[in-house]
């Protein structure tokens, strides 16, 4: 069993709550839906560090939202994210959210930081 420090950088402001999802399945990705073993966890924005422990050898991807408004969702607008958003490994962004293998990492106990952006 490992453990993995995640670390939010990059907020535009403090406001809310950070939504994460840490996934290993890459049908998973980003929202966690469909895998019983992804780890889905919500975090004060004011504090952007969190660890994850007990999890298993493997392959995993990070996608995190910065819900300023605490509505538990991505707010958009046409179809653009009005609230922040990041992945592991801080991939290009294009249309749509990165694939899994644009995000995923091995799980080495390294700190991953992730990068948030923001489009509006």
């Amino acid at each position: 069993m490992s453990n993995l420090d995640l670390e939010v950088t990059g907020l535009r402001n403090a406001k809310g709550v950070l939504r994460i999802c840490l996934t290993a399945r890459p049908d998973s990705f980003p929202d966690c839906k469909d895998d019983p073993r992804a780890v889905s966890r919500t975090i004060a924005a004011t504090s952007p560090k969190t660890r994850f422990e007990g999890l298993a050898s493997g392959t995993y991807a990070v996608a995190i939202i910065h819900d300023a408004n605490g509505n538990k969702k991505l707010d958009t607008m046409l179809g653009i994210p009005r609230e922040g958003f990041g992945f592991s490994r801080n991939p290009a962004i294009g249309f749509g959210p990165p694939k899994f293998t644009s995000a995923c990492f091995p799980l080495d106990g390294e700190t991953q930081q992730v990068k948030m952006r923001y489009l509006l």
